[in-house]
């Protein structure tokens, strides 16, 4: 196999390169995993198993003897070579099909495939990364929320997490010249958080080239480990998507999200329990007084 059939299947140069010391049940995993790269992305350990004759015990052990962290991360380098060659709702009518209109197994696939995203994200998420996020959250006079279609639903929930943080922040989806009028309301305090799982359009390298330009700073969450705007961010951080479309692809950049509040919020617990507090009231104050329920012992 040459150097460029590699990088194009890296699975089979890793099968070739390892097959020798697999035991024998673990070789027929990894024989079917080679021939059967589309599977991969639509089944559970289990499954894989029962394909290649063998059990899910076998498949992970063949999976990290090949020298992947598990059944995640095979899964993410098979689906970048693979799923190009289907769309989404391709695959989405497979993954279905594949339950076989059983309830409790399309339920154990949409579970499963959260879980393994989830496990893959937190892989990819290295503490000195996180850590530099965190910190630019914390120096920002302003946060500008960038993401578009289904990516601007984290960062509009971003925002609104900062917003009961105390801290300005605001998010859009804007393309075009709408983008630009948004532009000019960013300083070289900001902070600009990108959702960009993937490819990334004009606008958005637009966006990245004006933040730098003034002296703004820009933290990228992505799906992808080699991001085409490597080198004109600040941070970066991993949130895998989705290969099958069953579950949402703003799960793992919620997540992220989530984390980077908490984070946050342990700089300054004080501040934190203040503003939680004046929610609060503000909330009850905001409810009928004949709506309010009532406590225990009184009429």
């Amino acid at each position: 196999m040459t150097a460029r059939d590699e990088k194009a299947d890296p699975l089979s140069a890793r099968v070739a390169e390892r097959f020798a010391e697999l035991s024998p049940a673990e070789q027929r995993v990894a024989d079917y995993l080679m021939r059967h790269q589309q599977a991969i992305l639509l089944s559970t350990a289990g499954d894989l198993g029962t394909l290649s004759g063998t059990s899910d015990a076998t498949v992970v052990r063949a999976v990290k003897a090949l020298g992947y962290s598990g059944l995640p991360e095979l899964k993410r380098e098979v689906g970048k070579q693979v799923v190009g060659d289907t769309n989404p709702a391709t695959r989405l009518r497979e993954r279905i099909e594949q339950a076989g209109g059983d309830p409790a197994a399309l339920l154990d696939q949409v579970l499963t495939e959260s879980v393994e995203r989830l496990t893959e994200t937190r892989r990819l998420l290295t503490t000195p990364e996180f850590a530099a996020a965190v910190d630019l959250l914390d120096d920002a006079e302003e946060v500008l929320g960038y993401g578009l279609g289904p990516s601007e639903l984290p960062m509009q929930y971003l925002v609104t997490r900062l917003h009961r943080l105390g801290r300005r922040a605001w998010s859009t989806s804007a393309t075009g010249f709408r983008l630009a009028d948004d532009l000019v309301r960013l300083t070289a305090g900001d902070l600009v958080v990108l959702n960009v799982p993937d490819r990334v359009l004009h606008d958005i390298k637009t966006l990245v080239e004006h933040a730098r330009e003034i002296g703004a700073r820009v933290l990228l969450i992505t799906n992808s480990t080699r991001p085409a705007l490597a080198g004109r961010v600040d941070v970066t951080l991993t949130a895998v998507q989705s290969l099958s479309g069953l579950s949402h692809d703003g799960l793992g950049a919620s997540l992220v999200v989530d984390c980077l509040l908490a984070g946050l919020a342990r700089k300054d617990p004080a501040a934190v329990s203040q503003r939680t507090d004046l929610l609060v009231a503000l909330r009850t104050a905001l409810v009928p007084r004949d709506l309010r329920p009532r406590r225990p012992g009184r009429p």
